[in-house]
């Protein structure tokens, strides 16, 4: 029944996060402690299992062609940094106060983004210079930071990073996030907190296979249904994972 409902909980929380670019945390963090796994083991064993949520997102979105290999490669060298050290400190520091946090900013993201009716709507590339490549890359090392050190809701952030600061439209900025957060910063995380800590080993088959169709089903009726769902998707999912680390 465990192995079930694992399946069952990483299916369903990937598919939403693959559909709206982040918040697989939401559900599938607070299921392998339900479970009665200690949060840092909890934290390691989801880092690993939602590598597999970039792994079946990247199956479906390489075959639209939508990356730009350039930016890609600058959202990696920006991030994975911030997301070693976020992961070497996690362990050492109480999450309470940071999750509270993280809560009502990922609120804000939603809120946010509900106000702004026409955000991400049309692909308008901005700040490529070299002054805003600076500092949109600098905000992505703070976001790996954050993606090394919690669990939920900064995938949310790397979207809307990706859409307010340099101009991607909703369904490229989650295309981005999934591949590259999902299955780059999320595999250094994983690693970096599987050395230092430990992973229940016996649960990851079906925490893999759950977050490996969920990506790709996710990333599939994000590309059929478009922007405007995609929007949507993302201010609901944002909206919940900031109340749910708001009251724990």
């Amino acid at each position: 029944m465990d192995q079930l409902l694992l399946f069952f909980v990483s299916l369903t929380a990937n598919l939403f996060s693959a559909f709206s670019g982040g918040g697989a945390g939401l559900l599938q963090l607070p299921a392998l402690i339900f479970l009665g796994l200690p949060f840092a083991v909890a934290l390691a064993t989801h880092k690993v299992a939602s590598v597999a949520l970039g792994v079946g997102a990247t199956l479906r979105h390489l075959r639209e062609d939508a990356l730009e290999k350039r930016f890609a490669l600058f959202i990696l060298a920006s991030g994975l940094p911030g997301v070693i050290l976020g992961a070497s400190v996690i362990l050492q520091v109480p999450d309470h106060i940071a999750r509270i946090a993280l809560g009502f900013l990922t609120l804000g993201l939603g809120i946010y983004s509900w106000l702004k009716k026409s955000l991400g709507q049309e692909h308008q590339p901005l700040h490529r210079d070299r002054g805003g490549m600076f500092k949109g890359g600098f905000i992505l090392f703070l976001l790996g930071v954050l993606n090394g050190s919690l669990t939920s809701g900064t995938g949310l952030f790397v979207t809307l990073w990706l859409v307010r600061w340099f101009g991607l439209d909703y369904q490229r900025a989650v295309a981005y996030t999934l591949i590259l957060v999902g299955m780059f910063w999320n595999g250094t995380g994983a690693v970096t907190l599987g050395l230092l800590g430990d992973i229940k080993w016996e649960w990851l088959p079906v925490l893999l296979a759950g977050s490996l169709i969920g990506g790709y089903l996710g990333a599939h009726l994000a590309i059929k249904h478009g922007n405007r769902w995609i929007k949507r998707s993302f201010e609901i999912v944002s909206i919940l994972v900031g109340l749910k680390l708001i009251l724990g």
